[in-house]
């Protein structure tokens, strides 16, 4: 499993031109699952980007995670994270997990995030949809983490 964070301003989510989900600052999350994660591995990867230390303290250091600074989250179900792209000019999607286990994963990804952070400071993309996603990154700053194999 994978969470490609960046620590934004604002972003935002458009599904057919209707905007389904929007924060100000905080952390644009997109997650790619394969074939091999595990429900432990969701709530880990969860745990750990809210706590990844990625916002300025007073000094100017990256010190404060999402969850102490009391931001917003936006979780975006990113297929293409699941890409294998190490051979070639295409990308292969065979290690992706198949639609039914992704939407479950995502789904329980997305239920921790409102465990550890509020329902009020969560917000989700649309999963299989053709999402656009709007942001202004701050920094910019962006981590890519990645759960540890079961």
């Amino acid at each position: 499993m994978k969470a490609l964070l960046q620590r934004v301003t604002q972003a935002k989510v458009t599904v057919n031109g209707n905007t389904i989900a929007s924060i100000g600052r905080g952390v644009l999350l997109f997650l790619g699952i394969e074939q091999s994660d595990t429900p432990q591995q969701a709530q880990d990867l969860c745990r750990r980007a809210i706590n990844y230390r990625i916002f300025p303290d007073p000094q100017g250091r990256m010190n404060l995670s999402l969850k102490s600074l009391g931001g917003s989250l936006l979780v975006v179900p990113q297929f293409t994270l699941a890409a294998d792209t190490s051979t070639g000019a295409r990308a292969s999607f065979s290690k992706a997990a198949a639609p039914d286990t992704a939407r479950d994963l995502y789904g329980q990804f997305v239920e921790e995030a409102f465990g550890a952070l509020g329902k009020d400071k969560v917000e989700q993309g649309e999963f299989g949809a053709d999402m656009q996603v709007g942001l202004i990154n701050d920094g910019p700053v962006t981590f890519l983490l990645q759960s540890k194999a079961a």
